[in-house]
């Protein structure tokens, strides 16, 4: 038989495992990873946190050594994909070599979405997402310098901490009336407004920016309200788009995402997608899903690359996500949206410890646990295996976890 040649398209999180992966399941032929970067595959989460503080090498961040990939064969090659031919089995790169392909994976990731504010061309102003982007913003991590960021989210918090702890001063600016208000339930924004407001970092909510100032360089941030914050550097958190240009513009199917099956396959037989650029369907859900997590990277990596392979494994995981600010881990387990009842081990107004569980008609569908390893295993275990469990057992901290099922 002739030789197969398997391109992944972007070199994230996904791609990392993907490509492990394809040789765990017995592909023996060509595998080419084409990347945007001039890096091996990395870690994204410690680029707002260790990365930017200056604690971690680049080459502390690869997901694998470059060793490994030698050893398994696995190439790698710097470029930006403009066309899938799909007809063809070809794709085309901005300088214009055509590679073939045998089997395709597209593990395209997402992009920062940008701010579209007046001044956000000055020097000063970045976001986050890359190792360039922190590479830019490190410069200006001093001790007494200014940061303002725009957007309360989990990057912009963590950013906020990380800087915060250089002893910058630190400024968050959310157009919402509350931070995290996208992600979480009014309890956790309430316990983070808390922390960061004790570390000693500024929230501003329900404020809305209308300009970065300054000659050449950022010098103030302007909001609607006519208060404007001195800057030295301002960094926007406001979100993340999916990359599925590439895969729309080849007739591959898109919507919030390239859609796939439980297999990771799209609606082409060659072509296979994993990450945060893919919508999936997730049966403990019972609904369609895009998850920007790395966990949800890794384990669609797995299935695609089985499914390359001609092995059926099914993605069925369940979402859950982490972050790090301070002393502070937050372990997320499943999806709160839609709950009708939360309820809280722990004391979340004074301690830095506590777990917030949410029911939608009785059952448990989702776990916010900071400093709680104990909780998220626990709830990940109840939500995934459809466990009954009463409210009144989790907020009582009498009982240890370890014993909070067996008097169900």
């Amino acid at each position: 038989m002739s030789n197969q040649v398997c391109l992944i398209v972007g070199a994230s999180h996904a791609a990392a495992q993907l490509s492990t992966s394809l040789r765990q399941e017995g592909w023996e032929d060509d595998i080419l990873v084409i990347g945007d970067e001039p890096y091996l595959p990395y870690h994204r989460p410690p680029l707002s946190k260790t990365f930017l503080s200056g604690d971690k090498t680049i080459e502390e961040l690869f997901i694998r050594p470059a060793a490994f990939y030698q050893k398994n064969n696995i190439q790698f090659k710097q470029g930006w994909v403009t066309v899938i031919n799909r007809a063809q089995q070809t794709l085309t790169l901005s300088d214009g070599t055509k590679l073939a392909y045998d089997k395709l994976a597209l593990c395209l990731g997402a992009r920062v979405r940008k701010a579209s504010l007046v001044g956000e061309e000055l020097t000063g102003v970045h976001y986050l997402r890359n190792i360039a982007d922190v590479q830019g913003i490190q410069p200006y991590v001093a001790k007494d310098k200014r940061a303002v960021i725009i957007g309360g989210g989990y990057i912009g918090l963590e950013t906020a901490a990380a800087l915060r702890k250089q002893g910058m001063d630190v400024v968050v600016l959310e157009m919402a009336d509350r931070i995290l208000q996208r992600v979480t339930a009014p309890e956790l924004s309430e316990f983070y407004a808390r922390i960061h407001r004790e570390e000693g970092v500024k929230i501003y909510t329900g404020i809305s920016v209308t300009a970065i100032c300054g000659d050449g360089h950022v010098e103030k941030v302007l909001c609607a309200n006519g208060v404007e914050f001195a800057a030295d550097v301002v960094i926007v958190g406001v979100g993340v788009l999916p990359n599925v240009e590439l895969a729309e513009e080849a007739g591959i199917e898109v919507n919030n995402g390239i859609i796939v099956d439980e297999f990771c396959r799209t609606n082409d037989p060659n072509i296979v997608a994993a990450g945060d650029c893919t919508n999936h369907f997730n049966k403990i859900y019972d609904r369609r899903m895009r998850l920007e997590s790395v966990p949800n990277a890794g384990e669609q990596g797995k299935t695609a690359a089985a499914t390359l392979c001609g092995h059926s494994k099914e993605y069925q995981s369940l979402p859950w996500f982490w972050s790090d600010q301070y002393d502070l881990k937050l372990q997320i387990a499943g999806l709160s949206q839609g709950y009708d009842q939360v309820v809280i081990r722990g004391d979340r107004d004074a301690s830095r410890s506590f777990a917030a569980f949410y029911f939608k008609e009785g059952h448990l569908i989702a776990a916010d646990c900071i400093n709680r390893p104990q909780e998220f295993m626990l709830s990940k275990k109840i939500i995934t295996e459809g466990l009954m469990i009463k409210p009144s057992r989790l907020v009582d901290e009498s009982i240890p976890v370890k014993d909070l099922l067996s008097g169900e």
